[in-house]
């Protein structure tokens, strides 16, 4: 039986930060599932910062979104009517066919929610925790002893990164966020050592006085000043993770600012620079998700999320995370989208 569905599509290019002008909420009817497909009904939905780049034209580290069709992005669903037998009725999959109510997907991937919340795999059991990890063990390659310093600590990877660096032996865990209340819980929640709130002014000094022997780790989410701060404060041989860059996030290409006063150090202390991307490791997935379910399961891995309700409220739910309003991942809850 055909169902009604309502989608966010990306309607004009944004000029900084996107605004309700540049996007538009879609009611669409979808048919019955063709041989191969299954109708899944999402019931949770990813809300993510590399989005603001595929929203703009030209080629990035993700090909850019096509205008006035369906947004994607990760979720979470149930498969409500099928023509594949690799996706029965019931199943509980993830896929990419985010920021609608439902799809008809031939592909989606089967997740066990038997102890876990299902939106787990949008955040700490999906590539956000997975891009921690990953930049924790296989590219910086973090061992006992290590002094490390993670920016957008309260942040989907940064908070997930924190913990995981605790448990592979760092000696100093040092966070980054933004304001008194989400420093207090990088400390008192998430188990960092210390918090700095780069509102608060002059990282670089706030740094100096939370590591006063430098860092061996900087897992960069931010760019910008922090990225300044952390090079400024690295110690020979220190190893940098350049994971994003919320700092420029909504800045055009053509007015970004020159790259890091401090950039000259990395020669004289021969500092390694690493970029990454999840997708490049998701041999690594299943490893980690067994390693990370019994972390959860046993306590010593939290994972906090900031939950939007219903379809309607996903561009705000968008808004509100570059605004650094979130602590841990975003997510939308579509339940109420579906029961409407």
């Amino acid at each position: 039986m055909p169902v009604t569905s309502r989608e966010w599509r990306l309607i004009a290019r944004p000029a900084g930060t996107p605004t309700l002008a540049d996007v538009e909420l879609a009611t669409v009817t979808l048919a019955d599932p063709a041989p191969g497909q299954a109708l899944i009904r999402n019931d949770w939905m990813s809300v993510d910062p590399y989005m603001r780049s595929r929203m703009n034209a030209g080629d990035g580290y993700l090909p850019p979104f096509d205008l006035d069709v369906p947004l994607t992005g990760a979720a979470v669903g149930t498969v409500i009517a099928s023509a594949n037998d690799a996706l029965p009725v019931g199943a509980v999959v993830s896929h990419f066919d985010g920021w609608r109510e439902y799809t008809l997907a031939a592909w989606a991937q089967p997740v066990d929610v038997t102890s876990v919340a299902p939106q787990a795999y949008l955040g700490v059991l999906g590539t956000t925790g997975l891009t921690a990890y990953v930049g924790l063990t296989e590219v910086a390659k973090v061992s006992e002893g290590d002094v490390v310093f993670i920016s957008a600590a309260a942040g989907a990877v940064g908070s997930v990164a924190g913990q995981l660096a605790r448990k592979l032996g760092a000696k100093l865990v040092i966070g980054s966020a933004g304001g008194p209340e989400k420093t207090r819980k990088l400390v008192e929640e998430f188990g960092f050592d210390a918090a700095i709130d780069y509102r608060a002014g002059d990282v670089a000094a706030r740094l100096a006085a939370a590591a006063p022997g430098g860092i061996d780790v900087y897992f960069d989410n931010v760019g910008g000043e922090q990225l300044d701060a952390a090079l400024g404060a690295i110690k020979p041989h220190g190893r940098v993770i350049l994971s994003g860059s919320l700092a420029t996030i909504d800045t055009d290409t053509d007015s970004l600012p020159p790259g890091p006063k401090n950039l000259p150090l990395i020669i004289g202390k021969r500092v390694s620079l690493f970029s990454m991307n999840a997708a490049d490791y998701f041999a690594v997935l299943p490893d980690y998700l067994a390693q990370a379910k019994g972390w959860l399961a046993d306590g010593s891995l939290k994972a906090e999320e900031t939950v939007f309700d219903g379809i309607e409220n996903a561009f705000e739910a968008y808004s509100a995370m570059i605004r650094g309003e979130n602590v841990g991942k975003t997510v939308v809850s579509l339940s109420e989208s579906n029961a409407s």
